[in-house]
């Protein structure tokens, strides 16, 4: 991590060079962001990210040979200090689920406004949950469905631990899990009902399970 808290440091993983190249100098054109290393495809992004020990990640999910999910999955596996915000073209529920059980903190399309991307870099690293308007939508369960019928068996048994006032190492312990995988768990849940902290959705929980 940075020595000054005033400096974030940020890894770009995209196969596209040009993609990169654009991020670099939309980053770097800042007092408070550096660019402090690039990556082609999740394999590098994996060792870039363990070499300069970054403050946030900017991860595509489509590169070849390991994809940006399974990327973000090693990474927070190794440096689960490290904030993760996936930049990409693809806004369908799958794979936005998919980036946010993975641990992504963040989930932005690569045709947001520039000044956009600037925001949701400072908002990851200070903890913040950056998420394109766009996706939140898809995140959403349609009016016919109810938000706990959206969410798996796991997702609901740590709802349910949060409600009993149980930290996340309790719950993993609870239920054989690691302490990251419950901050994947409960990320997807408050997007699934749309809450932004464990104090809210335990309250949700306890009006509606």
């Amino acid at each position: 991590m940075t020595e000054s808290s005033a400096l974030t440091t940020v890894v770009l993983a995209d196969d596209h060079q040009m993609v990169r190249t654009g991020l670099s100098a939309l980053l770097g054109a800042t007092d408070d962001i550096r660019v402090v290393a690039q990556a082609g495809d999740g394999e590098q992004a994996v060792a870039e990210v363990a070499r300069t020990l970054p403050d946030v990640v900017l991860m595509d999910l489509s590169m070849p040979g390991t994809d940006g999910v399974e990327a973000t999955r090693r990474i927070l596996a190794a440096q689960p200090e490290v904030k993760i915000v996936v930049l990409t073209s693809f806004s369908d529920r799958a794979r936005v689920s998919d980036a946010l059980a993975a641990g992504a903190v963040g989930y932005l399309l690569k045709d947001c406004e520039p000044g956009d991307l600037l925001s949701a870099v400072r908002s990851a690293a200070a903890g913040h949950v950056p998420i394109d308007p766009r996706v939140a939508g898809v995140l959403l369960p349609d009016s016919s469905t109810r938000p706990e019928d959206a969410m798996s068996p796991r997702e609901l048994e740590v709802l349910r631990l949060v409600a009993q006032g149980l930290a996340n190492k309790q719950i993993g312990r609870r239920l054989g899990i690691s302490e990251r995988t419950v901050k994947a768990h409960l990320t997807s849940v408050f997007h699934r009902i749309g809450v932004v902290d464990r104090t809210q959705a335990a309250l949700w929980a306890e009006r509606n399970l």
